[in-house]
């Protein structure tokens, strides 16, 4: 509380709370949901600018993870061994800590922005903007989900005689498999509004378009378009549950 307190004490409060006419705005806002547009055209335009927003997720967390998979083993030290004895040095273990506090640290609009700069508004501006932040997410919390997996299974392994390599492979692997999985799909879902805002770079997409009416004042237009995007997380939180659903069963 004394924390919340002290951050509301130390903004702003200049000026009224609620813009002048925003109450009369917000009124037509509502009322254009009743009912949005819904002329063919501009379903057609909402089906291919959602499909350009799930592909540019996709391919975005697909990197992250191809990224994120490899750092994060190393980032848990003792991921593919005994605690007692981790395969890489405890450097290189910080040093890929460093990495994936650095990317994440950095949000993907300003990622996109830096590569708009140096690839223009192309869809590999747009990948690599979602790429490299959530690549530095999924790989601290996959090293933090290799290292808080349960150490007898572990341990009735080596005691076989079996290499590290192998430990990992059918020890920690398929422990913590379920719950990469499940938070994997939250970034997903995280992805797909990402990909969504990078409209703010000019990169198009769902959020392009929802710019596009907003500055027309065209309310029923954005209203569908948003309606898009909440049956496209829908969609993806159902894919989630069900696989989950198959891993534990």
């Amino acid at each position: 509380m004394a924390a919340f307190l002290w951050s509301l004490a130390s903004l702003e409060w200049r000026g009224p709370l609620v813009h002048t006419g925003g109450p009369a705005a917000l009124v037509t806002f509502l009322q254009a949901l009743f009912p949005p547009d819904l002329t063919p055209d501009f379903l057609r335009l909402g089906l291919a600018a959602t499909w350009q927003t799930l592909a540019y997720a996709v391919a975005g967390i697909t990197l992250a993870v191809l990224l994120g998979f490899p750092l994060g083993i190393a980032a848990a030290g003792s991921a593919a061994g005994s605690p007692n004895s981790p395969i890489v040095g405890t450097s290189l273990v910080v040093a890929v800590r460093l990495v994936l506090a650095a990317l994440r640290s950095v949000h993907e609009l300003v990622w996109a922005v830096l590569f708009v700069a140096a690839f223009g508004l192309s869809s590999l501006t747009a990948i690599l903007a979602l790429a490299l932040p959530y690549a530095g997410i999924l790989g601290r919390i996959y090293g933090e989900l290799f290292n808080q997996v349960p150490q007898e299974p572990l341990r009735a392994l080596q005691t076989t005689g079996a290499s590290p390599f192998r430990v990992f492979l059918y020890g920690r692997l398929p422990m913590a498999l379920p719950e990469m999985i499940g938070y994997t799909f939250y970034r997903f879902e995280c992805a797909i509004r990402s990909a969504a805002i990078m409209s703010f770079v000019g990169i198009r997409g769902l959020g392009f378009e929802i710019q596009l009416s907003l500055n027309d004042l065209l309310f029923d237009q954005v209203w569908t378009l948003m309606l898009f995007l909440v049956v496209l997380i829908i969609l993806v939180d159902l894919w989630s549950s069900r696989v989950r659903r198959s891993l534990v069963s």
